[in-house]
């Protein structure tokens, strides 16, 4: 990552901290604290600053007055992450206890909710053209359903009788992945004033850019060491899930299914990496990541060259080579 490009990222971080902190750091009864919880843990605030990157790009100056806008987009992140960890099972998310664990599973899903409602709300109090914003809500409330489309589609994966293959996979991604970045983008774009060229430009850009992004957490799961990546390592060999990895392992004639066992050991985990390497899985699902971000950027040719533009372009490169 470009040392101009991490200073944009960590500065827009402080910002989108700094305006939660004011709305909800003093979150009054239980139901709000929830929701606040994950809120205020941290994260590196990706969506938001790809909504307001492609703001300046299309209307250089207009990023200040949709701050409210990029909040909703971080609000509707954390709420699907509230309602994966709850669906996952998982104990801790961003260092710190899930929100279904520090109250309850009633208390977490209504603190999803509230994040949801107020995604919505946020994004009306952007400054903005009215008819931008009631496209810019309409355009989060349809990204919203293919988020849970995404959501359960994975799930169904985990069920299905039929194997499923690089499409199927491919389509999940970019409902449960993609989706979120589009909106992020092509919400900018329209707020921004953006005409419907620049728009769809965005929204392809940041939908390829997801499914590369989830590609790319794919092959850390498998690969990454986990005190580098902060993962439990080969997690998705052990429960068999259908990644693009497994998919085209099958494709290639490989059987993963020795591997898929809780007890798993590190030694046997780096077994299976071996076999994938030497069999070019890792390298083929590389280049369909390496596809998706030559997409990313050459929709990004319909904007004028930039220094936001830039920036956008070097962030999808960063989406496929981090290591987190």
């Amino acid at each position: 990552m470009s040392e101009d490009l991490k200073d944009y990222l960590d500065k827009t971080a402080e910002q989108v901290d700094m305006m939660l902190e004011r709305y909800f750091s003093d979150a009054f009864g239980e139901l709000y604290k929830a929701s606040a919880h994950l809120l205020l843990a941290g994260g590196k605030r990706l969506r938001p600053a790809v909504l307001l990157l492609a703001a300046e790009a299309v209307r250089p100056g207009s990023s200040d007055d949709l701050m409210h806008a990029a909040i909703g987009l971080e609000m509707t992140h954390t709420f699907t992450l509230i309602h994966d960890d709850i669906m996952d099972g998982d104990a801790t998310r961003r260092g710190a206890p899930t929100v279904h664990v520090k109250w309850d599973e009633p208390t977490a899903i209504l603190a999803g909710d509230v994040l949801y409602a107020k995604a919505f709300e946020f994004i009306t109090h952007a400054v903005a053209d009215d008819r931008a914003r009631v496209k810019a809500v309409a355009m989060l409330a349809r990204t919203c359903a293919e988020i849970c489309e995404g959501q359960h589609q994975d799930m169904a994966f985990e069920k299905a009788e039929k194997e499923v293959d690089a499409f199927e996979y491919l389509e999940m991604a970019g409902k449960k992945t993609g989706a979120l970045y589009a909106a992020s983008a092509a919400i900018g774009g329209v707020l921004a004033g953006g005409n419907a060229v620049q728009v769809d430009a965005l929204y392809q850009y940041g939908m390829n850019a997801g499914i590369a992004f989830q590609i790319q957490d794919d092959l850390i799961d498998f690969i990454a060491p986990p005190e580098k990546s902060g993962k439990d390592r080969g997690s998705d060999l052990r429960e068999g899930k259908q990644t693009l990895i497994a998919i085209t392992a099958r494709e290639k004639g490989l059987n993963l299914s020795k591997y898929r066992r809780p007890d798993l050991t590190p030694e046997e985990v780096d077994r299976a990496i071996a076999e994938l390497k030497e069999a070019g899985v890792v390298d083929a699902v590389r280049r369909v990541a390496e596809e998706k971000v030559a997409t990313a950027k050459h929709a990004l040719t319909v904007l004028p060259e930039c220094k936001e533009r830039q920036h956008l372009e070097d962030l999808v490169e960063f989406f496929i080579s981090r290591s987190f």
